[in-house]
């Protein structure tokens, strides 16, 4: 399934998003600066895109984290998962965040993170005084593990 989305460059050095392969769900977004930008272990720091979007209307756009640059240099978005409405025009920026100990380096040109969009149902909240029961119940964190 192909989705048209509309974009602006705001910078002339912006990359277009662009898929590994033919069966990739994201799209890698790449970074824009004018020198290396060097992130310390446990800073985050965001990072220029040049690019703003048109979101097509009942999707969201999905910014998720790089295998490669979080297992080789532990970087990953600040916020595990961006998430871009469709009424959004401004600079898709990506907050990164360094979680090893060691120093890392972000180029221009390098791709920094990977852009899913997805449709979304909108919920419509209901205030009850019970709700339907089910076999877990109130069972929160770990309530559903082997024992």
């Amino acid at each position: 399934m192909n989705l048209q989305v509309n974009f602006k460059k705001l910078d002339s050095r912006a990359v277009v998003p662009t898929y590994a392969t033919e069966f990739s769900a994201g799209a890698d977004l790449y970074a824009v600066c004018d020198e290396d930008i060097v992130i310390e272990p446990g800073k985050t720091v965001l990072i220029h895109t040049g690019l703003a979007m048109e979101i097509p209307l009942g999707c969201g756009g999905f910014i998720f984290a790089r295998s490669g640059l979080a297992s080789k240099k532990g970087l990953a978005p600040a916020n595990k998962v961006g998430v871009i409405d469709a009424d959004y025009r401004g600079e898709i920026m990506v907050a990164l965040h360094n979680h090893s100990s060691q120093t890392a380096t972000v180029s221009h040109g390098e791709r920094i993170a990977q852009l899913v969009v997805l449709p979304f149902v909108k919920a419509e909240f209901n205030e009850s005084e019970s709700l339907a029961d089910t076999v877990r119940g109130q069972g929160g964190f770990g309530s559903t593990g082997i024992k």
